[in-house]
């Protein structure tokens, strides 16, 4: 059950942060209008197009997955994971605007349904991550990898003509941080298999050496 309440606290935390960072970040919010002439507004508009991004939600998932380790609980704890977050964004935002909640109702069922799907099979692959050999090399790139591609396919940022100088921090973040982390994973794929060798060569050197003596 631990596991099942840390899914939903880590979703709820990433919804609230991912609204009020929006909020922040425009100067039509209800704190974004008493910031938007500080340095805070420019953080907050890092912070939301980091946050509100494909990538970081399927992220979401993914770390919730990988939480938990097991598979079948990685895919209820992705699900969890992102119809918490989708409530907790959807629910502030609410607050935070004023609107009927009615306006949110619909789109709120949309992304629930594509929490249930989605979610499931990115827990999944969190889970997997933990496994050894190619599978976790796998799962272990795919939020790196999906980052990347949405940086070259879905780059956040241009504002007409005008480069958004918050989107070109956002793109150098998320790309140094796929290669950071596609790294760690490739390289503790080379560590495991570096470690495996010498302990299956010893024992077969062992095991050619009682033969020989018998």
């Amino acid at each position: 059950m631990r596991w099942l309440l840390a899914s939903l606290g880590l979703g709820a935390a990433f919804g609230t942060v991912t609204s009020a960072s929006n909020d922040v970040s425009s100067p039509y919010g209800t704190f974004g209008s008493q910031t938007a002439q500080t340095g805070w507004a420019d953080v907050a508009k890092v912070a939301s197009l980091l946050l509100d991004a494909g990538w970081a939600w399927a992220a979401l998932a993914v770390a919730a997955g990988w939480l938990v380790g097991a598979r079948f609980r990685g895919a209820v704890a992705g699900v969890v994971a992102l119809a918490a977050a989708v409530t907790a964004y959807y629910g502030l935002d609410f607050i935070l605007r004023g609107e009927p909640f009615a306006l949110y109702q619909a789109e709120m069922l949309w992304w629930w349904v594509a929490s249930l799907v989605l979610g499931s099979a990115l827990g999944t692959v969190g889970a997997a991550v933990r496994c050894p050999g190619v599978i976790g090399l796998i799962a272990g790139l795919a939020v790196p990898m999906g980052a990347a591609l949405q940086m070259v396919i879905l780059p956040p940022g241009l504002d007409g003509y005008t480069e958004n100088p918050e989107a070109v921090w956002v793109r150098l973040i998320v790309w140094v941080g796929a290669a950071l982390c596609g790294g760690v994973v490739i390289a503790r794929f080379f560590l495991a298999k570096a470690f495996q060798q010498p302990a299956g060569g010893a024992h077969t050197s062992a095991d050619s050496t009682l033969i020989s003596a018998t």
